[in-house]
């Protein structure tokens, strides 16, 4: 399984395996991981999954859909590789990658 390292807010790193075609979403809530409220349980509708993928990853994670990127419009703490996590699906690709998350979800 891939490991993906969830870093939250105050620093504090996690490093989990997440098994492919799992959500990142689903991967930090199974892990019990601060910082990802997922409110809307990934139905793409509340933004309280949004994270920061690490510049060197965006590539593996792919681009936002219309729909994600208008629900990300509506951030304060938005960011250039700013993602909702219930839209990414885990890859073999994505082994290693860092995943931050905003305080705002704390």
């Amino acid at each position: 399984m891939p490991v993906i390292n969830y870093v939250e807010f105050n620093g504090t790193e996690h490093s989990v395996e997440v098994a492919e075609g799992v959500s990142l979403m689903q991967g930090a809530l199974d892990n019990m991981i601060e910082g990802i409220a997922a409110e809307c349980g990934g139905c793409c509708v509340c933004c309280t999954c949004h994270c920061m993928i690490d510049p060197q990853w965006a590539e593996a994670t792919g681009t936002a859909g219309q729909e994600e990127s208008e629900l990300l419009e509506f951030l304060d703490t938005r960011e250039d590789t700013s993602r909702l996590s219930c839209q990414i699906k885990v890859t073999a690709a994505m082994d290693g990658m860092l995943v931050r998350l905003p305080e705002s979800q704390y």
